[in-house]
């Protein structure tokens, strides 16, 4: 089967499903999308990583990590394997002393520990094909950015002030963006960091 690989985009607040988000892998080679509908806990495992948060004690992804790597397990991709009435089920494939071994994982887990690994994370034609959403390339003259997931359109960081970026971060916060909000609070510090 044809292998897709992806790159994970950012986590959204998922407004079809109450209390639940969206994790949003996009094609390297396209322009195809992948939301996978995900809850808080798993969320917040994922925002952990992406935002280099690092919590007090390990956290279970952390701690598989430690372990793999203390029994010289290297993981090689995360395969997001199936999808049946409408779950995404994953596959973590990984190598040890030239042995690979494949294991059943929620798509969520398989993502959180992609992350942590630094390795690739693939998908098959027919999921991308069935479950992908393709989003249209943007004129570069706009002056504004559409958020195509939410169909808003939000002001461009660049060309905002420094009052104007913090409440943006606040209404970011507010919406739970989080990936909009980390890219305000960089710049923020950015600018604040240049005065």
């Amino acid at each position: 089967m044809e292998k897709v690989e992806l790159r994970f985009l950012r986590i959204t607040y998922s407004h079809t499903h109450a209390g639940a988000y969206a994790l949003i892998l996009g094609e390297v080679e396209g322009d195809r999308r992948l939301p996978i509908i995900v809850g808080a806990a798993e969320a917040q495992a994922i925002a952990i990583q992406v935002e280099h948060i690092k919590p007090a004690r390990p956290m279970t992804h952390d701690l598989f990590k430690s372990l793999a790597e203390s029994l010289d397990v290297r993981m090689k991709e995360v395969l997001i394997s199936d999808l049946v009435e409408g779950i995404f089920h994953a596959r973590l494939i990984l190598e040890q002393g030239g042995d690979t071994i494949e294991i059943d994982a929620r798509s969520s887990d398989a993502i959180a520990l992609a992350l942590r690994f630094g390795c690739p994370i693939f998908s098959f034609e027919f999921i991308m094909s069935a479950a992908g959403l393709t989003v249209e390339d943007e004129p570069e003259d706009s002056s504004e950015e559409e958020d195509r997931e939410e169909g808003q359109l939000v002001k461009p960081i660049g060309n905002s002030s420094l009052d104007e970026l913090k409440e943006m971060l606040d209404d970011a916060l507010d919406q739970e963006d989080y990936e909009r909000a980390s890219q305000l609070r960089d710049e923020i510090k950015r600018r604040e960091q240049s005065n």
